[in-house]
């Protein structure tokens, strides 16, 4: 199977010239931690009368695109709870204050060196692919993160409603935007979008994480009339300002387009449920926590912009 890019431009234009007074979610990567941090703050939201599930258009990247596929899948209340009754995850060694883990900062450290010797967003995009296929080779990961993915899902067929996880093509260092309508099962749509070390294949071709677009990919909410972007990584970037990637450009032209968006970032009591590694699987109780705190606090504020 050789899935078509072709539909990433066309489903956006599509979505856009349909989209008045039409709603986006907009979920984006963040690791484990920032998965549960974005299931719990749903659910907060849910309990306190807003269900912000039932968007026209919800968009998922990396851990937001598990995310996605979760909440399109169970109940917010289900999820979270599933995250609270998990068996306790053994915290790994404690480090120094401002350290840190070894496999984190091996890929901070090969985003910032090739960051900072490509000549632009694209070019970073082509060398992290390269990077990835590498990896690969070496690793022949491909078959086993399927099998991880897959356990994270409640469903493994799209849902009819519109959905969008993004990735990037290893190869070529294009967008490659799946949908229910690109060729790609559920499972291969959320692998791809979440693989961060080595290339994921799908048929003849690799994919990387699609937080190397952008991290929340708020930009292809492009023509909804309300936007709603949860970002665990509270809008940073590990690249130059000037390639736009950062949150706050992706709002602005949002908004110089016509959306009106609004944002929920971490709080002090979630980036302290996170800790120093966004990875640290033993984290997420504590991250779900700190969201569904958040959501609850945050759903009459957001309540009369979602509902228009």
């Amino acid at each position: 199977m050789n899935p078509s890019h072709q539909h990433d431009s066309e489903a956006t234009s599509h979505d856009a010239s349909q989209s008045n007074s039409r709603t986006a979610l907009v979920l984006g990567g963040g690791g484990s931690a920032g998965n549960a941090w974005l299931i719990g703050v749903i659910a907060g939201l849910f309990d306190a009368g807003l269900d912000v599930t039932t968007a026209d258009l919800i968009i998922g990247t990396s851990a937001g695109a598990t995310a996605a596929a979760q909440i399109t899948g169970a109940s917010p209340a289900e999820l979270f709870a599933s995250i609270l009754a998990a068996a306790p995850t053994p915290a790994p060694q404690r480090l120094p204050s401002g350290t840190v883990p070894n496999g984190q900062r091996e890929g901070l450290e090969r985003v910032t060196r090739i960051s900072a010797a490509s000549e632009n967003a694209a070019d970073m995009r082509r060398r992290m692919g390269a990077a990835a296929i590498e990896l690969d080779a070496a690793s022949n990961a491909t078959a086993r993160w399927r099998a991880i993915v897959a356990a994270r899902l409640p469903g493994l067929t799209w849902p009819q409603q519109r959905v969008l996880m993004t990735a990037v093509d290893a190869e070529t260092g294009e967008d490659a935007i799946l949908s229910r309508d690109s060729g790609v099962d559920l499972i291969d749509a959320v692998a791809a979008s979440t693989s961060g070390g080595p290339a994921y294949r799908i048929g003849d071709r690799k994919y990387i994480d699609g937080g190397y677009r952008r991290n929340e990919n708020a930009d292809l909410a492009a023509g909804y009339q309300r936007v709603l972007v949860l970002s665990p990584l509270g809008g940073r970037t590990l690249h130059p300002l000037e390639w736009r990637m950062q949150l706050s450009a992706q709002v602005d032209d949002l908004e110089a387009a016509g959306s009106r968006v609004e944002t929920i970032l971490p709080d002090r009591n979630s980036l302290e449920a996170f800790g120093d590694n966004m990875m640290d699987l033993s984290t997420r109780p504590a991250a779900a926590r700190a969201g569904y705190e958040q959501g609850c606090a945050l759903a009459d504020h957001h309540a009369q912009f979602w509902r228009g």
